[in-house]
Formats: structure tokens, sequence, C-alpha cells
């Protein structure tokens, strides 16, 4: 399967500082956060070569990747461990997360998504236009 368009290449995420992962993986995790990016951006990058991209873009594609990666090592080691969030051994209990917890997890995990991509483009500019419209012009500057 071919992955056009990256935003952030595997060498420049491994120059970065990101964890040595395969490329199949990496990829798919790319084009993870550069849909986010692209939804939050409305698309103002696609369809941008990779030299071309904004190094604002990059760093926030490495947070998100970095993000991401965290997220699904937490989630992978909740299943494991089969949600059990405590362990009492006096009485013997436990607790697991449960539907509405998890849910609370995901959509945390979504926010700070969203906060790292503001952080990164709430005032870049690319091709004349913010890449995060919040209502100001920079047309007419």
């Amino acid at each position: 399967m071919e992955f056009e368009g990256q935003y952030l290449t595997k060498k420049e995420y491994t120059d970065l500082g990101g964890s040595q992962i395969e490329e199949t993986p990496f990829n798919i995790l790319e084009f993870e956060a550069r849909r986010r990016i692209d939804i939050r951006t409305q698309n103002r990058l696609k369809g941008t070569e990779t030299t071309d991209v904004p190094q604002e873009v990059k760093l926030c594609e490495f947070n998100i990747i970095e993000n991401i990666r965290a997220f699904n090592t937490s989630k992978k080691e909740a299943q494991l461990s089969g949600n059990i969030t405590s362990v009492s051994t006096d009485g013997y209990s436990e607790s697991y997360l449960n539907a509405t917890q998890i849910k609370d997890l995901f959509n945390s995990n979504e926010d700070e998504i969203k906060k790292i991509i503001y952080t990164y483009l709430v005032e870049v500019e690319f091709n004349d236009k913010y890449l995060i419209f919040d209502g100001r012009d920079n047309v007419n500057k």
C-alpha cells in the first residue's frame, strides 16, 4: 500500500527523536495524524509536497503521532489487565473501567490532540491563509 502526501517522513520522525518503528506502522500512524490535521485545517495542506510543509506542521504531526502511540500503549495495557483499575487484598475486590470511563479516556485523548493542533498551528500561515481559521482575516494585512 502506498502512502502519499505525508507531512512528516519516517526519517524526519526519527531525527526528531521518535521511536524506532517499522515503515508500515509509522505510515499508518502518520496517516492518522495527517487526517486529524487535515480535518482541523479544512484540508489547506492537502496535496502539499513534503518539502513544502511548514516546520510547525511537522512538529505538530510528530507530537500527535507520539500521543497516539502512548494512548494505544495505555489502551493495550488496560486490555491486558482486563480493564482493572484497582485491587484490594484485604477483602479481595477489584474495580474495572466501565463504558463511561473508557469513553471519557477516549474523549480526553481527542481533546489532547485538538490542543496539540491548536498550539502548533493557530497562527501559522500557508498560501496566504491561516491553517486554522479562528475568525481573523489575514488576507489584508
